[in-house]
């Protein structure tokens, strides 16, 4: 049966067909410099947004501020998600300050701090103040977030991993030979909310502070993730974190490492990047102090000093292709679709 159209929508789509194809609108990711910490903002060209961690708290609120003006200048007027890998002063502490300049409707997060001690609980009770002024959303592995048309798989949360591997994943992973674990880790940062951040054809990982034991049960004895566009590098670069059976079976094409000057970027964890097979490139936020010839050239990193504040900006479309900015020099570098 023929479905007859009234009028005003038949002269919608005349009209629609008669205009140029919607030029595909890249999704925004701003990797914020936080001197250390994390805050990660995505924002959609249908307008939606997340923020990963917010950095620390104090400073005169130079975490806050960062965040706000890198929202502003992509049209946000409010954070649709915030999701907090877990409770470190240097992912959560900036949550509550930015709430005071910016509306966070939904709060993502793995459940309770498992840290005790005065300031692990006051860092903890200020964001569940905060958090109370919106929803909340229990990360849990193996379950999805959808921000618009972005999608976000939880990988690991509270200490548990996925069990099954994702879409494509689930290969025998040869690098798994010769691994030695380190000791198990009862901070929060085994904790960490880990994601697979799929725009189309475009992919990204983001495992936070996901340390080395954790993240060799992703990749051993399969990978249960696969392979990725885009890996931001765990725990800043840190070498407690990094795992090469797993970095290498992610097998990334690019890799922004958010370290500060005198955190994260450690040469084991840059070594273990940098020769992961099929890498194109690896951004940093900082220059590493300790680092040496173990950072990137310069004209891809963000912040040559530990003052200054540029971000790493990626561009993502949706049939898989991306542009990465470093903000300081407008140096730009586009990587195809494959």
């Amino acid at each position: 049966m023929r479905r007859i159209l009234p009028p005003l929508a038949l002269a919608c789509l005349l009209l629609s067909a008669a205009l140029p194809a919607q030029v595909d609108r890249p999704l925004g990711i701003h990797f914020i410099d936080v001197e250390g910490g994390q805050a990660t903002l995505f924002a959609l060209p249908s307008g939606e947004s997340m923020l990963v961690d917010a950095g620390w708290a104090g400073f005169d609120g130079r975490d806050a501020g960062r965040i706000e003006a890198a929202a502003k200048k992509a049209g946000l007027s409010r954070i649709d998600d915030v999701v907090v890998t877990h409770f470190h002063a240097d992912h959560v502490g900036g949550v509550a300050p930015l709430a005071a300049r910016l509306p966070i409707r939904t709060f993502v997060d793995h459940g309770e701090t498992v840290e005790t001690g005065a300031q692990p609980a006051a860092l903890y009770q200020t964001y569940v103040d905060v958090r109370a002024k919106g929803s909340h959303v229990l990360a849990r592995p193996g379950e999805t977030l959808k921000v618009g048309e972005m999608e976000v798989r939880f990988v690991s949360a509270a200490g548990d991993l996925i069990k099954s591997p994702l879409s494509g994943a689930g290969a025998p992973n040869a690098l798994c030979a010769g691994y030695t674990p380190k000791d198990p880790d009862p901070t929060e940062n085994a904790r960490s909310v880990g994601m697979l951040i799929t725009y189309g054809r475009f992919r990204m990982i983001d495992l936070g502070d996901l340390t080395w034991n954790k993240e060799h049960d992703l990749a051993c004895p399969n990978n249960l993730v696969g392979t990725v566009d885009l890996y931001l590098t765990t725990h800043h670069g840190m070498n407690i974190s990094g795992v090469p059976a797993l970095v290498h079976a992610l097998h990334p094409r690019v890799a922004v490492m958010n370290n500060g000057a005198r955190k994260g970027g450690t040469p084991e964890a840059w070594q273990t990047v940098h020769d992961s097979p099929g890498l194109e490139d690896l951004w940093q936020l900082h220059k590493a102090v300790a680092g040496g010839e173990h950072n990137a050239p310069d004209a891809r990193i963000a912040n040559l000093d530990e003052t200054t504040g540029y971000e790493i900006t990626v561009n993502a479309r949706r049939d898989g292709s991306f542009e990465v900015v470093n903000t300081r020099t407008d140096q730009r570098k586009r990587y195809d679709k494959k």
